[in-house]
Formats: structure tokens, sequence, C-alpha cells
């Protein structure tokens, strides 16, 4: 499988499976992703801005995240718990699979991949946060050896459960 930077043509492939995922938080009950969040502006601007990627099995996009560089405002203030490091760090927003390329740890590849741009960047730290009622996130990060950190609020108030791992 490749993973590679977005670029303009993938946008109704990443917003397919954007609207798949925001689909099954809404059947399952979870209040994440949804109010025309993320819609296709914001996966512009990820791509544009050189954060959005993508997974390929051969030439169809089957999972896509966003990966940055620039720090997260949002992570200035961790409540009921600490990050374990200050150091700089990767963040990881926007994890989605295909529904059909689901149980494939798909997402587990997003990390692997992530982790080896971060060492080649000579950034060893990757935070990520995540919906408390999004269980499937939680296992994956725990998986892929991410450790709970505490909570953090998203801009408009909304409350998330925070993760870091630290690279070796």
């Amino acid at each position: 499988m490749e993973f590679r930077k977005a670029v303009e043509t993938d946008t109704n492939d990443i917003m397919s499976i954007i609207m798949q995922a925001q689909a099954y938080f809404k059947k399952h009950g979870i209040n994440q992703w949804q109010n025309n969040y993320p819609n296709v502006e914001i996966i512009r601007n990820d791509t544009n801005n050189k954060n959005g990627y993508v997974l390929l099995k051969g030439d169809n996009i089957v999972a896509t995240a966003a990966i940055s560089f620039d720090g997260e405002k949002t992570y200035d203030s961790i409540y009921e718990g600490q990050w374990i490091s200050d150091n700089e760090y990767a963040v990881i927003h926007r994890i989605a699979v295909d529904n059909n390329y689901k149980g494939l740890s798909l997402s587990s590849q997003i990390i692997k991949n992530t982790e080896q741009i971060c060492l080649s960047k000579g950034v060893y730290s990757i935070k990520v946060d995540t919906h408390e009622e999004n269980l499937s996130m939680q296992k994956m990060l725990k998986k892929n050896k991410f450790q709970y950190c505490g909570i953090i609020y998203l801009e408009n108030g909304s409350k998330r459960i925070a993760y870091e791992k630290i690279l070796y």
C-alpha cells in the first residue's frame, strides 16, 4: 500500500470516506463529525497546507488522515492529566477508513506511516484526540501504544480525550 500526500483530485474520494464515517457516528449515536464537520473546505485546506494524506490500495483511496507539525492550540491546556512530553510533536486528525476496507488495520497503517514521517523529521512525539464515545479509535490508539493523557477541549467547547505516543 502507498501512503502519500493528498492532491486536489483526491478531494471527492476523501469526502466520500469522511461521509461514510459521519454516517457511522450518527447511526451509533456518537456526536463526533456531525454538523458539517469535516467538510470539503476543511479537506481542501488540509491538502493545500500539505497536511492531507491518503492510503491507497492499488489506485483506490482506502483511508485518509491529516498530519500536522504546526502544533495544536487546543492542546495547550490539558485537564485531569498531563502530556508525556513538552517536545515538538505531530498531531493526527481526521483518520477515516473506507467502509469496504474496515477491519484490515488500515488506521494502524496510517499510524506506522506517521511514525516514519516523524522520525525522518526528528520529531519523537505524536498527539491525538478523540471523542470519548469513539471506542474503536481508542482501541486502535491503545493497540498502537498511545498513552491516555487527559482531557482537552476543542475551540467550540467540545470535550475530547487526549493521547500521546513517544517514539524511540
